[in-house]
Order: structure tokens, then sequence, then C-alpha cells
């Protein structure tokens, strides 16, 4: 974005991020199960459903009352080995994972933060069915620390150790469906104070902190990290935008919530100029549509226990369609949340007589709900009926905040820098003292032997490979990205001699390539690799036949074995030299015509016969002296 859209000063623009990152430890964080995924199939399923309870003080949370109106069963996939009676909520759970911490606080000593002196586990309500207790373990680590960018410095408020949720497989028929091998995989949560101001910053923040992330032991790859987004303008409200993991995507994604705040403040004045109404009472209106040629109603009305229901909103029409978003629209938001109770979508007037319901039908069903003013609206939900009533219950609590202006929801990140609602925020007080784990000491001690040796950022690590081994740019990033930097010096360090991009290449490219293609690159470790690249190094092959090598290894042949397999020895400087001499005779005319400029053609041919064991510097040395031999 070249140029501000709007003015984030004077719109009180404020943003703070919330990444959530699965650590690499050996197991768990409350039980010894291993710290990895699986595709097999599910040895045993649990079965639990959602139920709200009020607190203390007689409240429900309301997000967790809505999940409870969709009236879903929730399956959970278990196995033997992935997971255990903690992960089922049917033991304890067993202590602190220490390795966990160890990494949470070379994190937060990377983020110049204050360690605690003691680490509290809590229980924070989890609304979603994806914790099988209802509840995540959490706790603070460390406060009061702060990242450098471009911006200036962003504060760190907090960071979380905790268990990740359980890996949502998918969903049936009023059924969500979990499997627990991710449920408890450590999680450290990273939460900045709201103190972003311009949609550019909040990107460049994301990737400081992604810097400081892959310098420690976390996992990488799709779904091991979760990046949320907190944005509020003076006049809105605060949106949490979940799942925004594409960074480029994010000054979009807070361009256009900025624009549906603002539409929608715009919308609430309007309504409010108008004295809006939103009616409570839900019509039943099947008879007026049961001879539509509507295809989409027909088909609807044909299930069992199905109708067509309504609901007025007064002096509301020509605003249900007005864009908010690009491409979305204020009908676009109430459909979104009709559509958690499990139905289709909605027909409001702004867009009909559309989707085969005629003008006529349209006016009969204003003659049937007793519209009176010409800016009344209806909306329509076709569906089982007790589905569509329960939709329309929640289109007329949005509708209702439509007159107040942006409600504090939770949203969904689209690709395309849109967001979606997915469920309200939930309200403050859902977090409790875990009674089943004791409270972990952490000695200053500990923590200052870990600060004092704290891993290099990637792109200080890249900057220093790339200058001290004379590696390109490229490179030298895609070693640190791809987190075999540290396997690269290592050969080095064992290989002083050999050719550094010759083996950052081999690493970033080849042995990638033979991972496409299926092979067992496990088998290249670096034992393994350095036995390989010492055939180069001694000379004993050339270097463009290292990928025979690899793939033989991969199938468990040793390389000697491989270049014996392979007649991969390079040739004697005599061989190369006889060799060429008789490239020479055979095209003596040629070299009396061209002179030097016959070097390039008969290079050709000599690589050629040598079939790739000649080394190209040595047969480029002695061809130039035979041919000048002649031209002299």
């Amino acid at each position: 974005m070249s140029e501000d859209k709007f003015d984030y000063k004077e719109l009180g623009l404020m943003m703070g991020l919330e990444i959530h990152q699965q650590l690499d430890s050996q197991t768990k964080l409350f039980c010894r199960c291993p710290n990895s995924l699986t595709d097999k199939e599910p040895e045993r399923k649990i079965y639990r459903r959602l139920r709200p309870t009020q607190s203390e003080l007689g409240e429900i949370d309301r997000a967790a009352y809505e999940e409870s109106q969709r009236n879903l069963q929730f399956v959970y996939e278990a196995y033997n080995h992935h997971t255990c009676l903690v992960e089922a909520d049917e033991e304890p759970p067993a202590k602190l994972n220490q390795e966990a911490v160890d990494i949470s606080i070379i994190l937060a000593s990377l983020m110049n933060m204050k360690v605690v002196d003691e680490f509290h586990t809590m229980r924070k309500q989890v609304i979603d069915g994806s914790n099988t207790s209802g509840f995540q373990r959490t706790g603070i680590l460390a406060t009061d620390g702060y990242v450098e960018t471009e911006f200036g410095n962003v504060t760190i408020e907090t960071l979380g150790l905790e268990e990740d949720a359980a890996r949502r497989i998918g969903e049936e028929k009023g059924k969500i469906v979990f499997r627990l091998d991710r449920l408890g995989i450590p999680l450290a949560e990273i939460t900045t104070s709201p103190d972003m101001h311009h949609p550019l910053q909040v990107k460049a923040v994301a990737y400081q902190l992604g810097q400081i992330l892959r310098s420690t032991k976390v996992k990488r790859g799709l779904g091991t990290i979760r990046q949320d987004l907190n944005i509020s303008i003076k006049e809105g409200a605060r949106i949490e935008v979940k799942g925004v993991q594409d960074l480029e995507l994010m000054p979009t994604i807070v361009e256009n919530e900025v624009e549906r705040q603002l539409n929608l403040i715009d919308i609430a004045k309007e309504l409010q100029k108008r004295d809006a109404f939103v009616e409570t009472c839900i019509y039943d209106v099947t008879n007026v549509l049961k001879d539509t040629q509507s295809k989409v109603v027909q088909s609807i009305l044909e299930e069992e226990n199905s109708g067509v229901l309504a609901i007025k909103l007064r002096h509301f029409a020509g605003l249900i369609g007005r864009e908010i978003q690009p491409g979305k629209r204020l009908g676009t938001e109430f459909s979104e949340h009709g559509k958690k109770m499990g139905v289709s979508g909605l027909f409001h007037t702004d867009e009909l007589p559309n989707y085969g319901i005629t003008q006529e039908e349209v006016d009969k069903l204003k003659d049937e709900l007793k519209m009176k003013h010409e800016d009344d609206a209806f909306i329509l939900v076709a569906g089982p009926k007790n589905k569509a009533h329960n939709a329309l219950n929640e289109v007329i609590k949005r509708a209702k905040q439509s007159l107040e202006g942006v409600p504090e929801e939770t949203r969904r990140a689209q690709d395309t820098g849109n967001t979606e609602y997915l469920r309200p925020l939930p309200t403050a007080s859902r977090m409790y003292v875990e009674t089943d784990i004791p409270t972990e000491i952490i000695d200053p001690a500990r923590v200052e032997k870990i600060a004092s040796n704290l891993p290099e950022l990637p792109n200080v690590k890249k900057e220093r490979i790339q200058n001290e081994y004379k590696l390109s740019d490229e490179l030298a990033e895609q070693l640190v990205q791809r987190n075999n930097a540290d396997l690269f010096e290592e050969i080095k360090k064992e290989l002083p001699d050999m050719d550094a991009t010759k083996i950052a290449s081999d690493i970033v490219s080849t042995i990638r390539d033979l991972k496409r293609d299926n092979y067992d690159v496990s088998k290249l470790d670096k034992k393994t690799l350095v036995e390989i690249f010492s055939l180069v190094d001694k000379d004993v092959i050339p270097a463009a036949k290292t990928e025979v090598i690899f793939k033989d290894a991969c199938n468990d042949i040793a390389p000697m074995d491989s270049v014996k397999r392979n007649n991969l020895e390079k040739l004697s400087e005599n061989t190369i030299a006889e060799g060429i001499k008789e490239i020479v005779e055979e095209n003596k005319a040629m070299i009396e015509e061209r002179k030097m400029g016959a070097m390039g053609p008969l290079m050709g041919k000599a690589m050629a016969k040598f079939q790739g064991k000649a080394d190209g510097k040595t047969v480029s040395k002695l061809l130039t002296q035979e041919i000048q031999k002649i031209v002299n």
C-alpha cells in the first residue's frame, strides 16, 4: 500500500498481535506422549457434548451459550501411543515439561522480557469443543518485554506457555470430529500491547517475532504457528481476527476491517435517523411460498419439517444490501450469524426479487407480514423449522447490534483480505486456577544461564554465513529459512577446503528434490553427508556426481560402494591429457581456422567424451595448453 486509504491516526487505529507457536520439545506439555501428529486410523473414539454453566455470579459466557445452541456432539479420535488418559480427561496431568519451559525462557530473553519466579498453571474456558475437558491449561511465563522495529519499539505484554487444542478433522451432520494427537503439544503464546497504529507496522512486528521464533526449537510447517490480530478504531469496537497467516495480507486485512467498521458506524447513524426498529416476532410464511418456482426454496421445502420463516426490520430497506467490505454487505453479516445454526442462508428484501422468487411473491410476503412503510424490510430463512427459528433469533440479535454500530466479535481471516463472523468475543472471567498441577518455581540462576547463551537471530545468521562463506544471497537465505544453516556450518567445519557453494547447493536443492521424489532423505545425516562431500574434497569423484551417491545413500548403500557400483571415480590427469590430445588431433583444421575460438566447441566434445568423470577446470586447463601449441 503506497498511499494510505484512511487517516489512521485520526481514526484512532489500535492493533495488537497474538501469536501461538508450537514448540519442538520431545514430549507434550502435561504428559509424556510424543510431540507429533499421526495419520493412522484411530483406535478408539470418545463422545462429548458442550453444556454452558453459570459463573458464581450467575452469568453465562455469551460465546459458550451461542455454541451450545448449535446442539453439536463432539467426537474425539484417540490412540494407544500418540495419546493417553490425560488427553481424554480421564487422568490428572503430569509434571510440566521442563524442556518446553527452557525454550520459552529463550524466547522471553530474546524479547527482553522479565521471566516470572513462579509459573501458575490456569484453566481457561474453551467453548468450541477443541478440548475434552472444556478448558485449556495455560500460564504466564514472562511479562513486560519489547521488540524493535522500523516503526519503533512495540511492547510484548506477556509470553504464555500452554497446551495446544485438539486437531479438527471434519464436520458431519450434528457432529464435529477432533483428533487428540495435537492436544497437549506445548504452545508459546506471545501477546503484544495494542500499540500498533499503522497497517504496515503490524506486518513488521509479525516478521520480527517470526525471526525470534525461528531462532529457537519451534516446529515448522503448516499449522504449527497461528496468528491472531486485534483491531479497533475509536468509534468502533475491538475485533479479534483469527488465522492471519500471510504476512503480506496483514495490511489489507487491517484496511478492510477499518473500512468495515466505518461503514457499520455510518449504517448505525442512518438507522438511528430513521428510528429503525427490529421486531422480535418470527413469522411462518411457508404458505406464501409453497408453490414458488424458486428451485432453492423448493428443494428445501421437500425436506421433512421444513418451512420458510421471516422477521420484519422496520426502516432497514436499502441498508441490508449496502457494501461494508469489498464484495461483502450488511446482509452477508446477518447470513453469517444465521448459518452458525445450520441453515444454508437467508433472503432479504434488498436482493429480491431474485433466486426464482418473483415480485408478486415479494408483494404477497409484505402483505402477509403487514409491512406498513416503504422502507421496511424482511428477512427469510428456509430450512428445518427448528434450525430456521434459531437462525432468525441470531439474525435478530445481529440486526439489533447494527442499530448501535460495531459489535465486539471474533472473526476469521479470509484469503481475500476480508473477514467472516466466527463467534462473539468471550467474556473476561473465564480463567481459573488449575488444582491438579503444583506451582513451578523458576530459579533466577536458570534464567541467567539460558540468557547468557542465546541463539543467533535468523537475519543475523544469514548475513554472517553469506559474508563468511562467500555464498549468494539466495543460498544463504534458503539455508536459514529451511533450518539447515547449522548443518551446513558443521559440514564446512569438518571439510574447511571444500567448496562452500557446492555444500550449500546440495543441502538446499539436491536433497529437497530427492525428498519430493519420495527418497528417504532421513538417511542423509551429517555423518553420511561429510563422507560423501569428502569424496569430492579428496578428488575421488567429480562434484557433479554427488546426487547419484545421495540417491544410493537413501537406499542404505555406502558412499564408496556407490562410487564403485556406478563407476564414478575421476579419471587421472594423465588419462584426461591423452583424451584431449586425441580430440585436438581430430579437430586440427578447426583450430587452425578459428584459433582460440575453437575452445568452446572442443570443450563440449571433451566433457562429452569424459562423461562427467573429469573436472571442468582440469579439462579447460589442458585443452587450452594443447590448442595454444597449434595456434602459436
